[in-house]
């Protein structure tokens, strides 16, 4: 499908393929583009992939989505709330169970925990607290649904309890990649050694199309999965180029970030924290006196360079 059908209008269901229909949820802003898709898959019995935000609108655009059919299953990306919240009430009004990865905090790195343990807690990006899904789907879980079969991806990254779904060639890849904007990494609920990770392991699925939770089709998946590569070795570079002294994460993320408005330093700060947790860990630099937004980072003297 061309790429200029999108953004649809929120609210009105769009047709992506046969058997595909997206509908958009009425919440555009700075970090979910133009709102989060919600995918409809099937046809006469659906499975739908995240419900989006809690919003009466959104429940209402879905349920005359729906029509007459039956929904047999739910399936949640993730628990940031403009994929998860509407799940309840969605649930509620299909009979449908709610599938993901389990809990927000599922999922994490040992670091993660651990940085989590110690006080550090999220950006505000919205994680959804409360979530708990009816089933709890393993990496490589296959579910037999009206519209096919959907296999589970665990791919954490973006956040711990992120899960991709692959149906047929088609890979629904949630916020790990999107067309329009790279993903935010924010510990502790994002790790950065796993978001790598699980974009080499989704380039490997040789997938025809990825659909993510915001924007349009991926209809280039390698092109795109390698450009968010080539970005995050990038910033890295930037990162170690700047802590060739000593600096505060605030200092830093300015220097590195330069052109970005003040609405958008918070989060990346959250960025360049899951950039220091990586390099921390790979013994690239050091941070005094310990791990943590309020630490001193440098290179360490003896590395030259990064990844």
């Amino acid at each position: 499908m061309a790429e200029a059908a999108f953004p649809p209008q929120p609210g009105k269901p769009l047709q992506i393929e046969t058997d595909l229909t997206v509908v958009l949820a009425p919440n555009p802003s700075p970090m979910t583009g133009p709102g989060t898709n919600t995918y409809l898959l099937g046809r006469d019995t659906l499975a739908i992939i995240d419900p989006g935000p809690a919003s009466d609108a959104h429940l209402a655009a879905l349920i005359a989505a729906i029509g007459q059919r039956r929904v047999s299953h739910i399936f949640v990306t993730h628990s940031h709330c403009d994929h998860s919240a509407l799940a309840p009430a969605l649930s509620k009004a299909t009979g449908a169970p709610v599938l993901a990865f389990g809990a927000s905090d599922a999922g994490r790195s040992r670091v993660m925990q651990d940085l989590s343990a110690k006080g550090l807690a999220g950006g505000g990006e919205g994680v959804d607290s409360a979530f708990r899904p009816d089933i709890c789907l393993p990496d490589r879980a296959c579910v037999d649904t009206g519209a096919g079969p959907i296999t589970a991806l665990h791919t954490p990254g973006h956040m711990g309890n992120h899960l991709c779904f692959q149906w047929g060639d088609r890979v629904f890849t949630g916020d790990l990649v999107m067309g329009w904007a790279s993903s935010l990494v924010s510990p502790p609920d994002g790790d950065l050694s796993d978001y790598i990770a699980s974009l080499v392991r989704i380039e490997k699925q040789a997938a025809g199309v990825l659909l993510s939770g915001h924007g349009a089709p991926v209809t280039d998946p390698k092109a795109r999965i390698d450009w968010l590569l080539a970005h995050r070795r990038s910033r890295e570079a930037q990162i170690m180029a700047a802590l060739q002294r000593p600096m505060a994460i605030g200092d830093l993320t300015a220097s590195v970030y330069s052109d970005v408005s003040n609405a958008l330093l918070p989060a990346a700060q959250r960025n360049v924290l899951a950039h220091l947790v990586d390099l921390w860990q790979r013994n690239l630099i050091t941070a005094s006196p310990a791990l943590s937004v309020e630490a001193v980072f440098q290179a360490t003297p003896t590395v030259s360079e990064g990844r």
